[in-house]
């Protein structure tokens, strides 16, 4: 088959997807990946995937450009003639399935994450939830990373129960993501949180406690690794986090094309998200035998085991954030390093990736006639 991969940039599906598009590839399928260019075309391409470019305003709101975007889904459609499409994140999901419903062309989404439009209220939200609902009426399959998202898209009947699928997440390479040895005796006590730098994510919180936590315990690390300038509404710039590193508060990173050195010198994992669909940094961490904090909200809660694995906090609250850290201080290191394999067990249980790619084949046979 010609299966088309699409999602707002090309660097997500070589990092998020790469297990279900090497899973296609292995079984003889002509891979396209449809996506704007970055620099992760040219490892796509090595695997095997054909590259397409996709001009799309990621980031903006403006109803022109989406109407131009699925007008430029429905001709590469007909040109391409593909027979299935994978879709992720929000405008590939929406404007990728109206333009699928106008070609006869079928159409697998994955709702990786709500969006500020969708969580905003008032008219934003209703005009978010009346997209969904017209994008995806039509559609056999619609997957969803966590139940919470699942759960709201059948309550406010954008989607049908027997519509929405349960995938855990994008899964773990359980090899890749081995369980790393404990930082050595004596090592500073080191928080590590990885994700982009927006305001969604928590940033801003994990600021807040780290100055609460260092003002008791200055010998404590607060490390944190992701890229500034994203183009999303909510980005923090680089002079905000250089002021952060001024102050001594934070450890910034930068950027790592292998996050795996990074959370193997960490003792804690932390996202204070506001929402996820499954957070890809989470399931890492727990992969490799580190606990993890996380705010109490969908997407998050779904890859801990409060208490076991992990502790959670209440979203948007720096000082919810910082007593979760006191709890994992006053562990003592085994109490820790049993926490962290707690964690590891239960990416094994639940998240391995091969669970992920057996739905999708399966899902695909359902889209394509049992091919």
């Amino acid at each position: 088959m010609h299966v088309i991969v699409t999602v707002n940039s090309a660097w997500n599906i070589l990092n998020f997807r790469r297990p279900m598009v090497e899973a296609l590839i292995s079984a003889g399928h002509e891979v396209s990946v449809l996506a704007p260019r970055d620099d992760s075309c040219a490892a796509l391409q090595a695997l095997g995937c054909r590259y397409l470019p996709l001009d799309m305003n990621v980031k903006g709101l403006n109803p022109i450009d989406d109407l131009r975007l699925m007008a430029r889904y429905r001709r590469i459609f007909r040109r391409e003639r593909p027979d299935v499409v994978l879709s992720y994140t929000i405008k590939n999901n929406l404007f990728g399935a109206l333009a699928a419903r106008m070609t006869g062309t079928p159409f697998l989404p994955n709702v990786t994450g709500l969006g500020t439009a969708f969580l905003s209220g008032g008219a934003l939200q209703r005009l978010a939830e009346g997209l969904y609902r017209a994008a995806f009426s039509r559609l056999p399959v619609v997957f969803f990373q966590n139940s919470d998202d699942r759960d709201l898209f059948v309550a406010r009947s954008l989607v049908r129960p027997d519509q929405a699928r349960l995938l855990p997440g994008s899964g773990i390479d359980l090899n890749r993501f081995a369980p790393a040895d404990w930082p050595r005796a004596g090592a500073q006590p080191a928080f590590l949180m990885i994700a982009r730098l927006l305001r969604d994510k928590g940033v801003l919180e994990y600021v807040e406690a780290a100055r609460s936590i260092r003002a008791e315990y200055p010998q404590v690390k607060f490390r944190l690794l992701g890229a500034t300038g994203s183009e999303n509404r909510t980005a923090i710039d680089a002079p905000t986090v250089q002021s952060w590193v001024d102050e001594g508060v934070i450890d910034y990173l930068g950027t790592t094309d292998d996050v795996r050195p990074e959370i193997a010198q960490a003792h804690c994992v932390v996202l204070p998200s506001y929402r996820e669909g499954a957070p890809r940094t989470l399931i890492e961490a727990a992969a490799m035998a580190r606990p993890v904090i996380a705010t109490d909200v969908p997407g998050c809660r779904a890859v801990l085991d409060a208490d076991l694995s992990g502790y959670l906090c209440a979203p948007r609250d720096g000082a919810s954030l910082a007593e979760a850290m006191r709890r994992f201080l006053a562990l003592s290191p085994q109490a820790q390093q049993a926490m962290g394999q707690a964690g590891r067990d239960k990416m094994v249980r639940e998240f391995d990736q091969a669970i992920v790619v057996s739905r999708y084949h399966d899902a695909i046979r359902e889209l394509t006639g049992g091919r």
